[in-house]
C-alpha cells in the first residue's frame, strides 16, 4: 500500500530494481524524519559525523566479515585493482576511526553516529522503499570501558529510540530480538504496528495503553515484554495469557550490544585507570530513515490516501482557493498564506484552476494534516472551512478562529 500511495502522491520514482529517486514531496518527509532523529540523538549526547559510502575491503578482512557477509555486499574494484565495497553497515569503519583517535578511558563514553545512504544487494527488492537496495540509515556506535558502562549506553539508546518514535508521531514496540549476522547478545528491534506488517509480534497488552500517552514512560516500558515468538514471551517473559496480544509489525529500528566483537578483531584499546590496555565494549544502533517513510504510511492511511503525523508531514496546512477568479477568495487565501507562513508552518497553496473535487482529493492523497478551503459563499460571509485530515471533521470558522485552531 505505501508503495502505491508514494507513487500516486509523486513522492518517489523508481530508477531501477530497488533504487528510487526522491521527488520534492518525498524528500521533505525524509528530511523531517532525519531532523527529528538528529535532534534526539544529539539530545542523548551522541556526536554526529559522516563516513564514506565506499569502504576498503581490507577493514572487513581484518574483522573477518568480508567473506562471510554474503552476496548482499556489493564488491567493486578501483582502477588500481584495490578491492572496495559499497558499505552495507559501518562497524569496521567506525572502529578504525575510534582506534586512531581515542587512547584513554578519560575520553569515554563515546557515541558516534551518522545518517548515510547504504546499499545491500537484495535478491528480491520489494515493497518500494520498505525493502530497497539503496536506503538511508541512521547508525550509531557506542564505545565504553566495561560492560556496566556499555549497558548504560545501551539503555540510553533504548530510551532515545522510544522518544524518537514518539516524536515522529508513532508508537513503537521494543521487541526482544536475535542479533543475527551483525553479532552480539543483547538486542531489541523496534516495530511500528501496522496491519500490513511483515512480522508477527507478541506483546504485553499494557503497551497499548502506554502508546496512548503523550509522553514516554521509560520505566513502565522497560518492565514490559514483546517478542517474535509466542512461547518465548509466555514462558520466559512470564506474560499472562489474558495479557498477551498479537499484531503485525514493521521493523524500523534495531539496537545491539556486541561487547568486544569488533574491538578484539581490530585491536581497538584504551588505557584504563590502572594504566592497562583494555578492549573497548561496543554497541550498534540503527534506524531505517527511508524505511520509516513507507512504514508510517502503512500504519497511517485510509482509502483516500496518506494521513501524516504532523511532525513529519511535508506541509502542515493546505490552503485551497476554490475560486481563483474571485478577488475576495484570492485576497483571503493570500492573507492566510502570509499569516501561517509567518509563524513558521509549511503551507501548500492550491491556486490552480482544477475542480474543487480534484483539489480536495489531492490534499487527502498527500496527507496534509490541516486543510483550509476558501469559496465564494464563505468569502461573502467572512468564513473558511477547516478540515482535519486525521478525523475528517470540518468546521465553518472565521479566519481568526481557524488560525487559533491551528495554534497560531
Amino acid at each position: 500500500m505505501s508503495h502505491r500511495l508514494m507513487l500516486r502522491a509523486g513522492m518517489v520514482r523508481q530508477l531501477s530494481s530497488g533504487l528510487y529517486s526522491w521527488l520534492p514531496l518525498g524528500l521533505k518527509v525524509l528530511r523531517n524524519i532525519e531532523r527529528i532523529v538528529t535532534r534526539e540523538m544529539d539530545r542523548a549526547g551522541a556526536l554526529e559525523l559522516l563516513m564514506p559510502c565506499i569502504q576498503p575491503a581490507e577493514l572487513w578482512q581484518e574483522s573477518g566479515r568480508y567473506d562471510d557477509y554474503g552476496k548482499e555486499m556489493l564488491r567493486i574494484t578501483d582502477r588500481h585493482e584495490r578491492p572496495l565495497l559499497f558499505g552495507p553497515t559501518n562497524e569496521e569503519v567506525i572502529t578504525d576511526i575510534f582506534r586512531q583517535n581515542i587512547r584513554s578511558y578519560k575520553d569515554l563514553p563515546k557515541n558516534l553516529y551518522h545518517i548515510q545512504w547504504k546499499f545491500r544487494d537484495e535478491i528480491r527488492p520489494r515493497f518500494g522503499v520498505m525493502r530497497g537496495r539503496e536506503f538511508l540509515m541512521k547508525d550509531a556506535y557506542s564505545f565504553d570501558i566495561d560492560f556496566e558502562a556499555a549497558k548504560k549506553s545501551y539503555n540510553t539508546m533504548y530510551e532515545t529510540y522510544l522518544r524518537i518514535f514518539k516524536a515522529l508521531g508513532m508508537s513503537a514496540i521494543p521487541v526482544n530480538a536475535n542479533s543475527g549476522a551483525i553479532g552480539g547478545n543483547l538486542s531489541h528491534e523496534f516495530h511500528i504496528v501496522a496491519d500490513t506488517g511483515e512480522s508477527e509480534i507478541f506483546y504485553d497488552a499494557a503497551f497499548d495503553e502506554l502508546a496512548k500517552s503523550s509522553t514516554v514512560d521509560i520505566a513502565a516500558m522497560q518492565g514490559l515484554y514483546a517478542a517474535a515468538d509466542e512461547k518465548h514471551i509466555a514462558s520466559e517473559c512470564k506474560v499472562p495469557a489474558d495479557q498477551l496480544r498479537s499484531r503485525r509489525g514493521i521493523e524500523v529500528g534495531h539496537i545491539f550490544y556486541f561487547g568486544t566483537k569488533y574491538s578484539s578483531a581490530m585491536n581497538a584499546k584504551v588505557t584504563n585507570n590502572q594504566g592497562e590496555q583494555v578492549l573497548v565494549e561496543m554497541g550498534s544502533y540503527g534506524i531505517g530513515v527511508s524505511r520509516l517513510v513507507g512504514a508510517i504510511i502503512e500504519a497511517s492511511h485510509d482509502e483516500r490516501g496518506i494521513i501524516w503525523p504532523e511532525a513529519v508531514a511535508p506541509f502542515h496546512v493546505g490552503i485551497i482557493n476554490l475560486k481563483v477568479e474571485s478577488e475576495e477568495c484570492t485576497r483571503i487565501a493570500d492573507s492566510l498564506y502570509e499569516k501561517i507562513t509567518a509563524h513558521g508552518l509549511e503551507v501548500i497553496y492550491d491556486d490552480t484552476r482544477e475542480s474543487a473535487g480534484s483539489k480536495f482529493a489531492t490534499q487527502d492523497l498527500i496527507g496534509t494534516p490541516w486543510q483550509i478551503s476558501i469559496g465564494p459563499r464563505g468569502a461573502a460571509s467572512g468564513t473558511v472551512e477547516l478540515k482535519e485530515r486525521k478525523t475528517g471533521v470540518k468546521e465553518e470558522l472565521s479566519m481568526e478562529q481557524a488560525l487559533t485552531k491551528l495554534g497560531l
